[in-house]
């Protein structure tokens, strides 16, 4: 279900009884008359649905993770919040952009349209902007040529498949983030799907190099061998773009976990 277009066609509906009765309705009511019950409901949510439509198509919107394709970063349960102007404004629904701001920085974490579903959403962690030569071979990353650097840290026990991951702290720039990696499994997932622009894209049995098209992103998963992402299904196009993810705001299996998203 596309929740955003049912809150518009909500907040339409609503809106237009708003109008009606301040136009016409309430003139021919007598002064001591009731509203209509289906008046009533209108005038008393339409300011509410209003704030929540702003809110979350402008400002900031809530998601749950629901797989475990970005731990250690996210875990599966965290309930996160989502900018939604800080890569510029678009128009709710279709999703088009109409104020440009900012543009997705390598390590940012991402929502977006899956890109062979877009009434879906994907979280993942931006790693190759347009123009960029990425190469993943042997768990390793390269970015136009240069190895991005990771150092190796303790093992990580994950709590839902009862296994230990070999953790590592990579680092963008300033910024760094831990991702897992499994010993025991091959260095790219098992298979790729055919998508846009994948003659920029040259796969062998040690990885893959791809070159980012214009307006588009690379994503991968902080878990890489658990996370089906452009190493398997391709770009994500700007017009996919949702927003950048900041903060957990709650997890009920964790509940230490408040804000301690980075």
């Amino acid at each position: 279900m596309n929740f955003a277009l049912f809150l518009f066609l909500l907040l339409a509906l609503t809106g237009a009884v708003w109008a009606l009765d301040v136009a016409v309705l309430r003139r021919r009511r007598p002064t001591d008359a009731r509203q209509p019950w289906w008046v009533e409901y209108s005038v008393s949510f339409f300011p509410v649905i209003l704030a929540v439509f702003i809110l979350r198509s402008f400002i900031v919107e809530p998601f749950k993770i629901p797989s475990g394709s970005m731990v250690p970063t996210l875990l599966i349960g965290d309930f996160i919040l989502v900018n939604k102007f800080t890569y510029g404004i678009r128009l709710p629904v279709i999703n088009r952009k109409i104020v440009t701001l900012n543009t997705p920085q390598r390590g940012d974490v991402m929502v977006f349209r899956y890109p062979p579903d877009r009434s879906l959403d994907y979280i993942k962690r931006v790693v190759g902007l347009p123009g960029d030569r990425i190469e993943y071979r042997g768990k390793r990353l390269t970015i136009n040529g240069a190895p991005v650097p990771v150092r190796q840290i303790g093992d990580y026990l994950s709590r839902e498949r009862m296994q230990y991951s070999n953790r590592f702290v990579e680092r963008f720039g300033l910024t760094e983030h831990e991702i897992l990696t499994d010993a025991d499994s091959p260095g790219m997932p098992p298979f790729a799907r055919a998508f846009p622009y994948a003659a920029n894209c040259n796969y062998n049995s040690e990885g893959l190099s791809c070159v980012v098209p214009p307006n588009h992103y690379f994503m991968m998963g902080d878990n890489r061998d658990n996370s089906s992402d452009s190493r398997v299904w391709g770009f994500v196009p700007d017009e996919n773009i949702v927003g950048k993810a900041f903060f957990i705001w709650l997890n009920l299996n964790e509940l230490g976990r408040f804000g301690s998203f980075r």
